[in-house]
């Protein structure tokens, strides 16, 4: 592989193309990278391809902060040092886009498998990368920007990609995103989701659960300043292409809010690191992590800031936070929280391969496995079309739900279940120990295990008929779970 003027980047020579040392990492931990890649989905979600496989498939509208972990999760896999989960993660995102195809609003095909449509994610991360440090006044070197495109390169075939979709040299690659940009781009509706909607309805992360009026406070005002900003980001022709509407001083914003955002890069080291910071978002005050006790301490207080906001503004009413300390969820909230993972209002197909697809990426499943949770899973979204699609159009409405009630247990989610119990048991003996229930729970999870083992204790075991009971008891019986309400509810 070879840079603009026919040599080898720097990276190539050292070995430093993945892991410690590469370019990518320099940036993975700026806080700047943050509005870079709201920058880069957006790219991404206008070309046509993407959007439609985003429209149809993705979890973005109501999981965004999960979307988010497993983006970063995934990044960081593919990115590290270990060769061998840089190959596990590739082949696990090419089985997962294999699954992904359908036809859009205006019937042309679409496939998260087609070459040409991944180079051009790749290229949007790698362009609002660069972009980044332009609009933060700190512009790359020559070499550091080749030094990167070669690495976004390797991610590629690391992916199994042939060369060639994305230009073999830097130089040609800005031709390449010009000429996509100014021919292929389209105001598709998941683009106008990201800009206009995502942000307006944003849920809240976990660790801001139960305080809607501070969370609604601080959503409408940072909301249409990131809309604002990455707006004026986009390249000129396609903004006004597509008819994007750029507020006054916008720009004077944008540049402003890079300039802002990248003083925080002098944090002491650790404060800014995007795991970190995506896991505590994810962490809920109820939480076992031992990091709760402090989050349930500073929800005391940011309550009493809300309930201070509430006296001082104008804002309308915010709904009470539902208790979390009960058992059960009415059928409306688990048929919104669990079921339409998609967001769309409906239950169908999609919103089923969204639960196989986070269950196996939790649990780092092998292709068989896999394979056999997918099934499992389509067996399960036959069982309730045909018990709940009163009005045959292919999907199930929460109308339809509420009014059915059904048993949502059949034969079909059982299998879901063993198929998550042998994942779990992993020395086959029928019975899942301490330490394979606490592997379960630091994997699938990412919790700790205190208080949340139960009756798995030392020396104690969960047997595969109460596995799957209390699996059922979440996915039937609409009952809280300190297990799943992690995994599938949260956003």
């Amino acid at each position: 592989m070879t840079t603009a003027d026919g040599g080898t980047p720097d990276s190539a020579q050292d070995g430093g193309l993945f892991g410690a040392g590469s370019q990518f990492q320099e940036f993975v931990n700026d806080p700047r990278w943050a509005l870079a890649m709201v920058r880069a989905t957006v790219l991404e979600a206008a070309h046509p391809q993407v959007g439609a496989a985003l429209i149809d498939n993705s979890t973005f509208v109501a999981h965004p902060w999960r979307r988010l972990r497993n983006t970063i999760r995934s990044l960081q896999r593919m990115f590290g040092d270990d060769e061998q989960l840089r190959l596990r993660e590739a082949a696990r995102l090419n089985r997962l886009h294999a699954r992904l195809s359908g036809t859009d609003p205006r019937g042309r095909p679409y496939s998260a498998m087609d070459p040409a449509v991944r180079a051009w994610v790749v290229a949007t991360i790698f362009e609002s990368t660069v972009t980044m440090c332009r609009l933060s006044g700190q512009p790359l070197e020559q070499h550091a920007m080749e030094r990167l495109y070669t690495e976004f390169q390797a991610y590629l075939a690391a992916m199994g990609d042939e060369a060639g979709h994305l230009p073999p040299t830097l130089s040609e690659f800005w031709l390449y995103y010009d000429h996509v940009v100014a021919r292929e781009l389209e105001n598709t509706e998941a683009m106008r989701i990201i800009l206009y909607k995502l942000f307006d309805h944003l849920p809240a992360p976990a660790l801001l659960g139960g305080l809607p009026t501070l969370w609604a406070t601080g959503r409408a005002v940072v909301g249409p300043l990131i809309g604002a900003i990455t707006v004026a980001s986009l390249p000129e022709p396609f903004r006004r292409r597509a008819g994007l509407p750029e507020m006054p001083g916008a720009q004077t914003l944008m540049q402003g809010a890079y300039l802002a955002v990248g003083l925080t890069r002098f944090l002491p080291d650790g404060w800014v690191r995007a795991d970190a910071i995506a896991d505590l978002l994810a962490l809920s005050p109820h939480s076992d992590d031992p990091r709760a006790r402090a989050v349930t301490a500073l929800h005391d207080k940011m309550r009493r800031a809300g309930a201070l906001i509430r006296l001082i503004t104008p804002l309308p009413p915010q709904p009470e936070p539902v208790s979390r300390t009960g058992t059960e969820r009415g059928a409306e909230e688990f048929f919104r929280e669990v079921l339409d993972q998609t967001g769309d209002g409906y239950l169908d197909w999609p919103d089923l391969a969204a639960m196989a697809r986070e269950l196996s990426t939790r649990l780092d499943l092998e292709e068989p496995e896999e394979t056999r949770l997918y099934n499992a899973y389509a067996d399960w979204w036959r069982e309730l079309q045909t018990a709940l699609d009163t009005d045959g159009d292919g999907r199930v409405s929460a109308r339809e739900y509420a009014a059915a009630v059904p048993s949502l247990a059949g034969p079909a989610l059982i299998k879901v279940a063993e198929v998550l119990f042998d994942a779990t048991d992993k020395d086959g003996d029928q019975h899942i120990d301490a330490d394979e229930y606490r592997t379960l729970f630091q994997t699938a999870f990412h919790r700790d295990t205190v208080g949340a083992v139960g009756a798995v204790g030392t020396g104690r075991t969960y047997t595969r008929g109460a596995f799957i009971g209390d699996f059922l008891a979440f996915m039937s019986g609409r009952r809280r779970s300190a297990a799943y309400d992690p995994l599938l509810a949260q956003a």
